[in-house]
C-alpha cells in the first residue's frame, strides 16, 4: 500500500518540489562558498534548512500570484519560478540581474514571476502583500498574494496592521510564518510570551495553522489549503512553519548562542534527503533519477554563476532609471 504522502501530492509535483529544494540548497551552498573566496558585493542571509517552506508554498502559486518576502529570500524567488541565471547575476551586482544589479540579495524582485521583492526592513513585506490582495479583490482577478516573514516580525507592529486589515476586508492573502527559533541571535521565546505565533490569528478573527517546516508534504497540505480558501473569497489564514536556519543569521556570523546538539538535531531532520527518501519508498523514484536531478541541479548553478560572471556592470549612471520617487 501506497504512503498517504502521494494522496497529499502527485508523483510528477513531488518530483518537482525535490527539485525545487535542492536547487535552492545548492544556490545557497554555492553563494556561501563564493562570498568566502572572492570579494561579492553586499551580503547575504542562507536559507539552507528551511527550503521545505518555499517550495511547498510556491508550489500552489500560479505565476501570476504575489510574494513578498523578507531578507533571507533568494529561496522564495526561486521556488516562485525567477529565472536562475538572472537571480544568481543579482547576486553579482549585474546589469543582467533580475533588478539589474540595483537590488542585490536583501532587495531582490521579480515581477515577471510575482516576486514582488525581499526586504531589508524586517516584517516590511507583510503590507505590501496586503497591498497586493487588495489590488486582487478589486479587480477580481482570481490572484492572490503570499507574504513570507520570520518569527522576528511577528512582534513588529507591521505584522498586526497587516494582519488586522486584511481579516477586516477579507482579504486573499495568506501569512507564512518561517519560525526557525532565531531572531538575529535571539531565540524567540525570549521575546515573544507564546510557543505558536499562529495562535496571534485568533486576535483578528482569522485562522492560524502550524505547519512541521521540515516536512514539506505538511506544508504543502495546510498551506494548499489556505491558499485555495483565500482565492475562493474566504479571507486570510497565519501559517506558521516551524523550521531551522543551519547557517548563522548572515553571512559569517556564527550562531554561538546555540549549541552543535541542537543543530545537528534538527539536521536530522532535513527536508531534502527527507524528500528523497519518500520519493524513493512512496513513490517508486530510483535512485539513478535522484543522481540525474542532483547532476542537472549541479549543473544549472554552475552555469548560472558562468552566466553571471560574464554579464556587465551596470552603467555608471544606471541608477537613474530606477528612481521613481
Amino acid at each position: 500500500m501506497m504512503d498517504i504522502n502521494t494522496d497529499i501530492m502527485s508523483k510528477d509535483t513531488a518530483i518537482n518540489i525535490y527539485e525545487t529544494m535542492l536547487t535552492i540548497r545548492k544556490f545557497e551552498e554555492k553563494l556561501f562558498f563564493l562570498f568566502s573566496t572572492r570579494a561579492m558585493p553586499g551580503s547575504m542571509h542562507q536559507y539552507n534548512g528551511e527550503e521545505a517552506v518555499a517550495a511547498g508554498v510556491c508550489a500552489h502559486l500560479n505565476k501570476t500570484d504575489y510574494i513578498t518576502s523578507t531578507h533571507r529570500g533568494h529561496g522564495h524567488c526561486i521556488a516562485k519560478g525567477a529565472d536562475i541565471n538572472r537571480v544568481m547575476a543579482e547576486m553579482f551586482a549585474k546589469s543582467t540581474g533580475c533588478c539589474a544589479g540595483m537590488g542585490g540579495s536583501m532587495h531582490i524582485a521579480d515581477f515577471s514571476v510575482g516576486m514582488l521583492g525581499a526586504n531589508g526592513i524586517v516584517g516590511g513585506g507583510l503590507p505590501h502583500a496586503v497591498g497586493a490582495a487588495w489590488s486582487c479583490k478589486y479587480q477580481q482577478n482570481g490572484k492572490i498574494a503570499v507574504a513570507f516573514f520570520g518569527d522576528g516580525a511577528s512582534n513588529e507592529g507591521s505584522f498586526h496592521e497587516s494582519l488586522n486589515l486584511a481579516a477586516v476586508w477579507k482579504l486573499p492573502v495568506v501569512f507564512v510564518c518561517e519560525n526557525n527559533l532565531y531572531g538575529f541571535s535571539t531565540h524567540y521565546r525570549r521575546v515573544t510570551p507564546i510557543d505558536d505565533i499562529a495562535e496571534r490569528a485568533a486576535a483578528y478573527g482569522i485562522e492560524g495553522v502550524i505547519a512541521d517546516g521540515m516536512d514539506v508534504f505538511d506544508v504543502y497540505k495546510k498551506s494548499g489549503t489556505a491558499i485555495e480558501k483565500a482565492r475562493s473569497g474566504g479571507g486570510p489564514t497565519l501559517v506558521e512553519c516551524k523550521t531551522y536556519r543551519y547557517m548563522g543569521h548572515s553571512r559569517f556570523e556564527k550562531p554561538t548562542y546555540r549549541t552543535e546538539e541542537e543543530l545537528n538535531e534538527w539536521k536530522l531532520r532535513d527536508p531534502i534527503p527527507y524528500m528523497a527518501k519518500k520519493l524513493n519508498d512512496d513513490y517508486g523514484v530510483d535512485n539513478e533519477l535522484l543522481t540525474w536531478i542532483e547532476e542537472n541541479v549541479t549543473k544549472t548553478i554552475v552555469e548560472a554563476v558562468r552566466f553571471a560572471e560574464a554579464s556587465p556592470d551596470p552603467g555608471v549612471k544606471d541608477y537613474e532609471k530606477y528612481i521613481f520617487a
